[in-house]
């Protein structure tokens, strides 16, 4: 099942930046329709696939992870090329634009953990 919360440039009235869900607790991007999500549907989210790293495919994600880090057993699997992975840790989670969720609270539990893909890599991705 796919929703898409998202898929706009831009936001306006009605408007929201690329985002969609699937099957409850799967992620592609994470644009700003995100925020329209009710707190346990953010929480219930395990895995989130980045396209690239435009605002638009990413705005939601820093706020999302401070929303329901603290309330989940398990960090966060946000899934990119290397090159996205390194513009997030640079420009978002560097502790000045926003907290490294990826060592805090803890590095052995952090709030997300970061995995790089290839182009053309198969991901299976689901619950255990």
């Amino acid at each position: 099942r796919i929703q898409v919360l998202g898929c706009s440039g831009a936001i306006a009235q009605n408007a929201r930046t690329t985002s969609f869900l699937v099957d409850d607790h799967i992620l592609v991007d994470a644009g700003t329709g995100v925020g329209d999500l009710p707190l346990v549907a953010l929480a219930n989210i395990d895995h989130v696939l980045l396209t690239h790293s435009h605002l638009d495919h990413i705005a939601a994600l820093p706020l999302m992870l401070d929303s329901v880090g603290g309330s989940r057993s398990e960090p966060v699997q946000v899934y990119a090329l290397p090159e996205t992975i390194a513009a997030l840790k640079a420009h978002i989670f560097n502790n000045v634009i926003w907290p490294d969720f990826s060592a805090i609270p803890s590095p052995e539990q952090p709030f997300l953990r970061f995995h790089t893909v290839q182009v053309g890599q198969v991901l299976k991705l689901g619950r255990h």
